[in-house]
């Protein structure tokens, strides 16, 4: 399934540096724009494999909270 994200991106020091406006914390950079479209798939992609590889801890609890949103 295709999504479209918003890729936000600046340029330091010659590169260009980026990030997923919707997913905090993909970030990557490339000596262009379209390397760094391949980079912050690369990462975007490392992030879902890290959050799929079971993190052996104590047994956990859950609750609901209720929180003001802005």
């Amino acid at each position: 399934m295709k999504r479209t994200f918003t890729l936000e991106y600046w340029q330091d020091d010659g590169w260009y540096v980026g990030k997923i406006k919707e997913i905090p914390g993909v970030f990557s950079q490339g000596e262009t724009v379209e390397e760094l479209k391949k980079n912050i798939e690369d990462a975007y992609q490392m992030m879902l494999y890290e959050e799929e590889v079971p993190i052996h801890h104590p047994p956990s609890q859950t609750q609901d909270i209720m929180m003001d949103v802005a």
